[in-house]
């Protein structure tokens, strides 16, 4: 494996590290150090951590841990005062912040990650206006255990805060998968604010050491850069749903007071009998919203665990039923073997907790795949209802309405569905599923530029590389038709005429006539 940043390349497997054609000498210690660091530039590693994997656990002095980072900056062309490549983030630790594309020995690259911190600013997207209620976004609260293990514990308060504020219908909230993006980054609130669209940040950090956890949260105004509101508790470990319901009426009443008088709020949760099961599926939501196919077995095997040891926990059912819905979009597993899984799962979830969105908009994806269309409708406008700010089942509730030939109010779904999470990994769906919408519309240019959005963001989505070529072929685009089948035809080995007849779910005759005439005229048989 190679990392290449700047003119620079660190070759794992020879162990060299190279600026051009000229070879740098570097200590052992050090070459692990930045191999470690490159590895994980997608989060703050800590002092903890470079010890654990670098020295192997053994004791080491502050002095000689700042040696070798210097020393790695200076084999990189760093420094302590630029910090170009090699940023300290205050009190948490380390992050390689450059641009890197990885490649394997064999020459062939794999992905580009990273931006050096004077372009972050640049790069990131202008701001997005306010809606007209009181937006708001929870960052991911800090891991203050000192072990990294327990990051999906801090995690999985942040998004049940999340997910409890997002079923107020007087909030517009941020999903959790946009707000996470700026987890271990060292941003400005106001940064944050401008890119999400909000007016209102709550941040926190979490710790938890045994029986006990303590939780500081604040909430803060970005138009005034004050702090509203801001409490620790000090709780046993069992008692941490109770601490998340008052962190979400305290955040209500500051500022919503005259609502949360009206409305007499209080959270509303079925909560697990077993903080064990709660804490699977805190790991598996974890993994379910990196959205890889690897991470997906691994969240529902997690889901199953945790099912086994409360069998009555809707919202794990829910998730479960979910995650093999998506899995079975996504084309990683066989849709007719997955979907009855799904809906076993997903009506168990309702009987347990009829209030759970994850089961209703799980049901809906069911309900859509199997050509059951106004029971899909039906069942993703309930989770809405249910939860007015749950990006998923907005977007999908789009697809379902492209499907059924509504494509302008699909399109406004997904469009919605953006919004609520503007940064997100599922964000190439949601784009994905708008392209479709516009091909239905007969806006073809548009339904290109959607489709090519979605596949800057996710090349594997074989859902766009579909509407690409069917639009280009619709428009008369010949070469661009040509180029998007040979691109799809890599991505779904399996696609035809027939296979689009049969295993897509469109509702209309005509509107399949023409979905299959842009892939006729592209040249697909």
């Amino acid at each position: 494996m190679q990392f290449h940043f700047g003119n620079h390349v660190l070759d794992v497997d020879r162990r060299e590290l190279r600026r051009g054609s000229d070879p740098i000498a570097v200590e052992p210690q050090v070459f692990d150090l930045l191999i470690y660091l490159v590895q994980n530039r997608d989060r703050v590693v800590s002092k903890d951590d470079l010890i654990a994997s670098v020295w192997g656990g053994r004791v080491v002095s502050d002095s000689t841990l700042t040696s070798r980072i210097n020393a790695a900056r200076k084999a990189v062309g760093d420094s302590g005062g630029d910090q170009k490549l090699i940023r300290t983030i205050a009190r948490k630790g380390l992050r390689f912040v450059g641009v890197v594309r990885a490649q394997t020995n064999g020459n062939e690259p794999e992905h580009v990650t990273g931006s050096p911190p004077d372009e972050i600013r640049e790069q990131s997207r202008p701001g997005l206006p306010l809606p007209d209620r009181p937006a708001i976004a929870v960052l991911p609260f800090v891991n203050m255990s000192g072990d990294p293990e327990q990051e999906y514990f801090s995690d999985g308060i942040s998004e049940d805060i999340t997910t409890a504020l997002s079923k107020l219908r007087w909030f517009f909230v941020i999903a959790r998968n946009s707000s996470f993006t700026y987890k271990g980054k060292a941003v400005h609130m106001k940064q944050v604010a401008e890119e999400l669209g909000v007016g209102y940040v709550v941040e926190g950090s979490v710790r938890k050491s045994g029986d006990r956890v303590r939780i500081t949260v604040q909430l803060n105004d970005v138009a005034t850069g004050s702090h509203i509101w801001g409490e620790r508790y000090d709780r046993d470990l069992a008692d941490v749903f109770a601490v998340q319901d008052e962190i979400t009426e305290a955040i209500v009443a500051a500022i919503e007071p005259q609502i949360y008088a009206a409305e007499n709020f209080h959270a509303r949760r079925k909560p697990p009998d077993s903080m064990d099961a709660w804490d699977l599926v805190m790991r598996a939501l974890s993994h379910y919203w990196r959205v890889t196919r690897q991470d997906n077995v691994v969240a529902q095997a997690l889901l199953e665990k945790a099912i086994a040891i409360d069998p009555n926990y809707g919202q794990a059912l829910g998730v479960l039923a979910a995650s093999y819905t998506f899995s079975a979009h996504m084309g990683w597993e066989d849709m007719a073997s997955t979907v009855p899984i799904a809906k076993r799962a997903a009506l168990a979830a309702i009987q347990v907790d009829s209030e759970d969105p994850w089961a209703h908009h799980a049901l809906g994806c069911v309900h859509l795949f199997t050509r059951h269309f106004e029971d899909s409708l039906a069942e993703f406008e309930l989770a809405l209802q249910l939860n007015p700010n749950f990006s998923l089942a907005q977007g999908y509730y789009g697809l379902a309405l492209s499907y059924c030939g509504r494509w302008e109010e699909a399109d406004e779904a997904a469009r919605r569905a953006l919004r609520l999470s503007p940064r997100d990994p599922f964000a190439a769906v949601y784009a994905g599923i708008a392209a479709y919408a516009q091909f239905i519309g007969r806006n073809y240019n548009e339904a290109m530029q959607l489709a090519r959005e979605a596949i800057r963001q996710r090349g594997d989505f074989v859902g766009a590389h579909r509407v690409l070529t069917a639009a280009a072929g619709m428009a008369g685009q010949t070469e661009v038709a040509t180029a998007a089948l040979q691109e799809l035809r890599r991505a779904q080995t399996n696609i035809s005429l027939a296979w689009i007849a049969e295993q897509m779910p469109i509702k209309l005759d005509a509107d399949r006539e023409h979905y299959l005439e842009g892939f006729r005229r592209a040249g697909l048989d």
